[in-house]
């Protein structure tokens, strides 16, 4: 993982993230400085950011919205203080309402970014300065350091392009705490058509089979935000197994990037999960990424012993022979 560090100094008032990239600086400041690069990253998995506005340049303002895989939107302005390229730049960091002013009670920070290169690449220094203790230890009981760490982890992807950093790796299991996964796959296809595939009905059958000597039984979505779905598979003959399936609603729909679902084995007590699926696409190839969101550890565990990332895998090649292909 990129980050080696993250360290808040209460007599100094800042939070400090160090991360090393293999790329030179340039690249580094190049994915700061465009906002489609930049909202790849910027939020932490389950609250990706989308910038809305941005003016490169000292003076300018920078709009931003996180939207939560329930539905909540945290907002952020940044004012530019500094722009150095591609050493590094210095904005103000607020909280602000859907219509861009401060949020009361909620702290205003100066942060400062600094690209310097090494002999393996570039080392990122982000300091964040804080104008009190008490707005510091808001900010680490809000998640700041957890958040941060994770937003910056999936800088990597960015930098290296969807191709060399994921192709002829498979389906990549990341075990991101106890209660949250990720799921990566790169699919060599369009997005729209990746989209397709995990929400029409036909196409769900002629792929999301898992191993071989099953058939889908059940493919039921009503495709809208507060719709619920149905699907269901059962064993070829000849195929061991118990016939099972999943019900649940549709959180969010963002077509054709994002979509958060509730997740439940039907006919079981077993406890629901939360799934976002968004979807990326670059140089014509596509990539899948799901972030799970179990209850426990050990429901994460018992549900990954099941072999789910490697049935996944099956179904992710047979999705590129029989729907892309």
């Amino acid at each position: 993982m990129p980050v080696t560090s993250v360290e808040s100094d209460t007599e100094a008032l800042t939070m400090t993230l160090v991360a090393d990239f293999a790329v030179g600086p340039e690249r580094v400041w190049a994915a700061f400085a465009d906002p489609r690069q930049l909202e790849r990253f910027w939020g932490p998995p389950g609250w990706p950011a989308t910038f809305t506005s941005f003016e490169w340049e000292v003076g300018g303002r920078a709009r931003y919205e996180m939207r939560s895989a329930g539905g909540e939107v945290a907002r952020g302005s940044w004012r530019f203080v500094a722009i150095d390229a591609p050493r590094g730049f210095e904005v103000v960091d607020s909280f602000v309402d859907e219509h861009g002013e401060a949020i009361p009670g909620m702290p205003s920070m100066r942060m400062t970014f600094a690209f310097d290169a090494t002999g393996e690449g570039t080392r990122m220094t982000n300091i964040t300065f804080f104008d009190s203790l008490e707005a510091l230890e808001q900010l680490v009981a809000m998640g700041a350091v957890e958040g941060s760490t994770l937003a910056m982890n999936q800088l990597d992807a960015v930098l290296q392009g969807l191709r060399a950093f994921a192709q002829g790796r498979g389906t990549r299991l990341e075990i991101l705490s106890d209660q949250h996964v990720r799921i990566t796959r790169l699919i060599d296809g369009p997005r729209e058509l990746v989209w397709r595939a995990h929400l029409d009905p036909e196409l769900m059958r002629r792929w999301m089979l898992g191993p071989d000597g099953w058939r889908m039984s059940v493919s039921e979505i009503d495709c809208r935000e507060g719709g619920r779905y149905r699907i269901a598979w059962e064993p070829e003959p000849g195929t061991e197994g118990e016939s099972f399936g999943f019900d649940g609603e549709i959180l969010l729909l963002d077509e054709p990037r994002r979509m958060v679902q509730t997740e439940h084995m039907t006919g079981t007590d077993l406890p629901t999960t939360t799934n976002d699926l968004s979807l990326y696409e670059e140089d014509g190839a596509t990539l899948v990424t799901l972030l799970i969101e179990y209850p426990d550890a050990a429901t994460r565990d018992a549900v990954l012993a099941t072999g789910m990332v490697d049935g996944m895998e099956e179904s992710f090649r047979r999705m590129e022979r029989v729907v892309l292909g």
